[in-house]
């Protein structure tokens, strides 16, 4: 039998035929409106389920479809109010469409359009605002999430976890086309917008250059999230919107009183000559039961909790000796003590602003959704009263969350739609799910001193090809037969392999806090954490154990020394009794000596590991240089005696 219509590489069916975004970003503001196309090409009616990711952070305030030449505005309900409206619409043969966020997370939705009839068109359309994160280099970045991978489930978890059930095609084979336009407006001007995808020229609308244009110029990838990174030519300027209250919503609510959002976006002056390069850091750590997880998928590899621990060593270590820094964790498995004690900063985002669409209430919307997210961690907890509040905030705002749900219905449709009902998923690209954990999400950075979020690299990821859910790792569901052809095709046979990462757009790394001609901190961080993550790959399955490096590193103190003892000298492969009497002189302070040793030993025993080790050598380097004075050379000696090496005086600076 022949089929029309889009089809699966399964030769079934696909009713999406397409979808068009369409962005207003005003300055840290973007309202976005996203157009579902539905058509069946079937003989009977159907129901198209849509599963997809959203921003977190995003308030969705608006559901309508047009159907047979008429635009239905959805109600906001309670959501299991909405799903009986919706159940019940369906079996009265009248079509229908369902908008719900799944589960308390806020980064899944789905959208249902069911009672399709055959041969008709609809459209529907989600519309929602979301606040856009600054980026160390000053731009606003707008994110459209195109990327939808299973979530960790805990052991035990006895809800259905609707990522699993999504059907996946092959990358590049969807049956349906993503478009995204964007209008950018800001009063004090638009420099330029980059992309992680390709775009078209940016084309001023305005002769100031306070209005702008851009598109994307080809379908764009699905194995990443569509970035519009945009850069405002006079950023730093403060501006301030006035939003008037709903009219029909009662005084002293929510959304019946003015709202208003102040844009203070200081400039941060350069590091001058002279200047410390001591600045103040966040190390933001996983400690999620995801953590006990073994890092390259084999039961004797080290879990992700000792990597990312042994990472945050090398990082703490490496920090110049004055630094403020302290260590969040998230997550409930793992509480034992990372460090012994952390210096307690104070530190604030700004959460800049500017002008937006006022018939739209975006401000008010946001603010909605910002205690809809507050009231929602204490829903899951089982508060009743929350529970309650977040009903009436969502209801009274229009703002969806995990309680409420957007439904409509068509009303004008005369006939009930006839035959049974066919469901269709919509399938999302097929991905590679991490085997384990990149760094860069298990353990982040951010540089407090200019209050601005250190980028996520989507670069450094190590990834492998894996079934999306256990009902499809049976040998003869579709998704295995594509699970193994895909694998077939990357790596010469029908297992799953580690494969090569995939170039990204990354922004930039932060400016540099640091003296001319020293290594800037931040950057070198970063190059820390990357040079971590790429040593990850293609480990074989092995016993956990410490490493030299690690071993030798954790008793640096913070000053860059190290102590003479039997620690060391362990660290180091040598007995204690020849490094105390290899010592050039008695009369020498043994922090010295044992320091030369130290980084003497980088260099000749860990040379390939230089970009973990460089920045704590360089602090180790400069303290041993004020202590040792005409000595040195004669310490650089003796160490390269006793370690059997022949490390030259360079190192030193001498």
């Amino acid at each position: 039998m022949t089929s029309c219509g889009l089809l699966t590489r399964f030769n079934k069916l696909v009713p999406l035929r397409s979808s068009s975004v369409t962005v207003l970003i005003r300055g840290f503001v973007a309202d976005v409106g996203c157009e579902l196309l539905y058509r069946n090409e079937e003989p009977r009616p159907v129901e198209a389920v849509f599963i997809f990711p959203m921003d977190t952070e995003a308030a969705v305030y608006a559901f309508q479809a047009h159907l047979g030449g008429t635009c239905i505005q959805a109600q906001l309900h309670e959501k299991k109010q909405a799903q009986e409206l919706y159940g019940d619409t369906l079996a009265a043969g009248q079509s229908s469409f369902l908008l719900q966020q799944e589960g308390a997370g806020g980064d899944v939705f789905s959208c249902s359009l069911g009672n399709l009839p055959p041969g008709e068109e609809a459209a529907l359309t989600l519309c929602y605002v979301c606040e856009l994160p600054l980026e160390p280099d000053g731009a606003a970045r707008y994110v459209l999430p195109a990327v939808l991978r299973p979530r960790y489930t805990p052991h035990g978890w006895d809800r259905a976890d609707v990522t699993q059930a999504v059907p996946r095609v092959p990358q590049g084979a969807l049956p349906y086309t993503l478009s995204l336009s964007a209008t950018l407006q800001s009063p004090h001007g638009i420099d330029r917008v980059l992309s992680n995808c390709s775009l078209t020229p940016l084309s001023y609308t305005a002769g100031n250059r306070t209005s702008a244009q851009v598109s994307l110029a080809q379908a764009p990838p699905w194995d990443r999230d569509v970035e519009l990174p945009v850069y405002y030519a006079e950023s730093h300027k403060p501006s301030v919107v006035l939003e008037a209250r709903l009219p029909e919503a009662e005084p002293g609510s929510l959304m019946g009183n003015p709202a208003v959002m102040v844009t203070l976006l200081p400039s941060l002056p350069e590091a001058v000559p002279g200047q410390s390069p001591a600045g103040e850091f966040i190390f933001l750590l996983d400690r999620s039961g995801s953590m006990e997880c073994p890092m390259d998928g084999q039961d004797r590899s080290p879990q992700r909790i000792d990597s990312a621990k042994e990472t945050l060593v090398l990082l703490l270590k490496s920090l110049p000796l004055g630094c403020y820094f302290n260590i969040y964790g998230f997550g409930l498995l793992w509480h034992y003590g990372i460090t012994p004690c952390s210096v307690i900063c104070y530190s604030s985002r700004a959460h800049p602003a500017t002008l937006c669409p006022r018939h739209r209430l975006p401000v008010h919307r946001l603010a909605a959704k910002s205690l809809l997210l507050e009231l929602e961690g204490a829903v899951g907890a089982g508060s009743e009263e929350d529970r309650r509040r977040a009903l009436e905030t969502s209801l009274s705002s229009g703002v969806v969350c995990s309680v409420t749900a957007y439904v409509g219905v068509d009303t004008e449709w005369r006939q009930p739609v006839q035959g049974p009902l066919v469901r269709r998923d919509i399938p999302l690209a097929g991905f590679k799910a991490a085997a384990r954990m990149p760094y860069t999400q298990c353990l982040s950075l951010m540089a407090c001193r200019s209050h601005r979020p250190v980028p996520r690299c989507a670069s450094h990821e190590c990834s492998v090809l894996m079934p999306a859910s256990p009902l499809e790792a049976r040998e003869d569901h579709p998704s295995m037969e594509l699970f193994k052809n895909e694998c077939m095709a990357r790596t010469g046979r029908s297992g799953p392999r580690t494969c090569a990462p995939q170039a990204q757009y990354c922004l930039p790394p932060p400016p540099p806090i640091a003296e001319p001609g020293k290594p800037p901190v931040k950057g070198q961080l970063w190059k820390v954490l990357g040079t971590r993550l790429a040593r990850c790959r293609g480990k074989p399955e092995r016993a956990p154990e410490e490493s030299p490096l690690l071993r030798l590193v954790s008793l640096q103190n913070a000053d860059g020394s190290w102590d003479l003892d039997p620690q060391l000298a362990a660290a180091l492969g040598v007995s204690e009794t020849d490094a105390k009497g290899r010592m050039p002189s008695q009369d020498m302070p043994p922090g010295i000596w044992a320091t030369v040793l130290a980084v003497v030993w980088l260099h000749g025993r860990a040379a390939g590991q230089r970009d973990e080790w460089e920045l704590l050598e360089a602090k180790a380097v400069g303290w041993v240089r004020g202590q040792a004075g005409p000595r040195l050379s004669e310490c650089l000696e003796a160490a390269n005696a006793l370690l059997g090496l022949n490390i030259g005086p360079a190192i030193f600076k001498l």
